[in-house]
């Protein structure tokens, strides 16, 4: 079968496009799955509320800081293999996972998994946006969308099953996704052929390495202070200082590489610039705020493990819904920003709501507060990548996409690490309010509702909840930032040549 038929007809996009999307649901589903297990895992194999946050910040950090590594992989080799292997490093991950017999193990499993993650993550939008032009990228993007919503609904729907099932237990939460993703790299060997365009492309390792190491030290330092060291102390000078160091020396080898990691002459490009700012700031956001929310459902509300699935519906339904039709109506239109503003707006109202919850809070007004920030950041997310694609020369198309993912899984991480560090410490504080200071080595373990008296169940509720509304509040400026940020964005017509069609073109006019 022919590789390099000048476009690819819509029969062969939708075909590849069924075993990436089974693919991203599986890698979707592997990061939420987990999110309503968690305080069951956390409680068995005896962690604490950092462990809590380490265990979704380790996947968010793996995934990150391999990013736009992946990015740069897919111009030196088969796009379709490095999908297939990502896929592979799930599988690994998960077996791991699921046979984890402490949480140090465990830990080292998300790794794995955020590695996967991150291929998956960075070549789906780089195949789809070299299949697809701009112009009909909406409606594509608009059932990525929608395979991103379901995998986030049935995740923690099928964690918490997992969980409240006696003979099956939180351990299936890993196993469950190893044949899907098996047949999903069998899926992909039969239905995506891509013509493997070989650049003379050197990684820039060092830039790699320091990017990792300085994005890395600073999340250890927003997860650690206020638990192993205080905000400020001699600890929080030192990794401040490592951080940026490393970080500033990566943007000065950046700068200097024949080909970087992350090119920096792309920032030149005002719309990059400020889709790159925009998408960090949701990942702040919207991670920082929803990881938590599980356990609000749990320990604020006193919900099981699957109720908590149930109640996660609505702000995936939001999501869902807003990011179809969205896609839809820009590919029937030709016009995107006023869909990012419109979401922009509306996230920074689902915050604001949020942050009003209390362990009294009726389910029904969380759930309406939920849809509400589900349908900004479905405007926001993935119409974000669009317009940044739409602006750049395709041989950026790569490196543009890898970028702005990078920096929203960025935010993402640091939203989760530094927003469960202000969480842990808020409930450290309330906790002391109300009992006292906590034993030796009793400090930051999750509770198990289950094995407390009624009246101390009732406080633990209080001070769950009430530290997960004072997360929102934290996240509302963070939305508002988003919003400024698309509102400088200028609308340019989408274009109507595949990224393959637009480089074969660029490449004939270089000649």
């Amino acid at each position: 079968m022919s590789t390099e038929t000048g476009t690819t007809s819509r029969r062969d996009v939708m075909q590849a496009m069924s075993g990436l999307m089974l693919g991203m649901f599986m890698a979707i589903l592997a990061s939420t799955i987990v999110s309503n297990a968690l305080p069951r895992i956390i409680a068995d194999l005896h962690g604490s509320q950092s462990v809590y946050t380490w265990v979704v910040t380790t996947e968010l950090l793996a995934m990150t800081a391999t990013v736009p590594l992946w990015g740069k992989l897919a111009d030196l080799y088969s796009r379709k293999l490095l999908i297939q292997l990502s896929l592979g490093l799930f599988v690994v991950g998960s077996l791991i996972a699921g046979f984890s017999p402490n949480v140090e193990v465990l830990i080292v499993s998300r790794i794995v998994q955020g590695l996967g993650a991150g291929g998956m993550t960075a070549l789906a939008t780089i195949v789809m946006a070299a299949m697809i032009p701009p112009r009909e990228m909406g409606r594509y993007a608009g059932i990525f969308g929608a395979v991103f919503g379901v995998g986030t609904v049935a995740g923690p729907l099928i964690g918490g099953v997992m969980v409240d099932t006696s003979w099956l237990g939180w351990r299936w939460c890993f196993f469950i996704g190893v044949p899907f993703t098996l047949a999903s790299i069998l899926l992909l060997q039969r239905t995506l052929n891509l013509p493997v365009v070989r650049k003379e492309v050197k990684i820039d390792y060092l830039g790699a390495v320091l990017i990792v190491g300085g994005v890395s030290t600073l999340l250890v330092w927003s997860t650690l202070a206020g638990h192993q060291f205080e905000w400020a102390s001699a600890w929080t000078a030192l990794l401040v200082t490592i951080g940026v160091v490393l970080l500033g020396l990566a943007v000065w080898v950046e700068s200097r590489a024949a080909d970087p990691i992350v090119p920096l002459t792309i920032f030149a490009n005002r719309t990059v610039t400020l889709t790159t700012l925009a998408s960090a700031l949701v990942g702040v956001a919207m991670f920082g705020g929803t990881v938590f929310l599980s356990q609000y459902f749990q320990i604020g509300m006193g919900k099981t493990p699957t109720q908590a699935g149930l109640m996660s519906l609505p702000m995936i339904f939001g999501l869902l819904v807003s990011s179809t039709v969205a896609g839809q109506l820009i590919t029937k239109w030709g016009k995107w920003k006023a869909f990012l503003v419109a979401g922009g707006v509306i996230m920074v109202g689902g915050m604001l709501l949020l942050a009003t919850i209390d362990a009294n809070t009726s389910v029904f007004l969380v759930s309406v507060h939920m849809a509400v920030l589900g349908i900004g950041v479905g405007m926001l997310m993935q119409n974000l990548v669009l317009a940044a694609q739409n602006d750049v020369p395709a041989r950026d198309l790569g490196a543009t996409t890898s970028t702005l993912t990078f920096f929203r899984s960025l935010g993402g991480a640091i939203g989760v690490s530094a927003l469960g560090a202000v969480l842990a410490n808020r409930v450290t504080a309330l906790s002391e309010e109300k009992f006292g200071p906590a034993p030796a080595g009793a400090e930051n373990t999750v509770p198990d509702l289950s094995l407390l008296p009624e009246p101390v169940r009732v406080v633990v509720r209080e001070i769950y909840a009430t530290a997960t509304a004072e997360l929102f509040l934290i996240g509302a400026p963070i939305a508002v930032l988003a919003l400024v940020a698309v509102l400088f964005i200028k609308e340019k017509p989408l274009k109507t040549l595949s990224g393959d069609e637009r480089l074969a073109a660029e490449m004939s006019a270089g000649h």
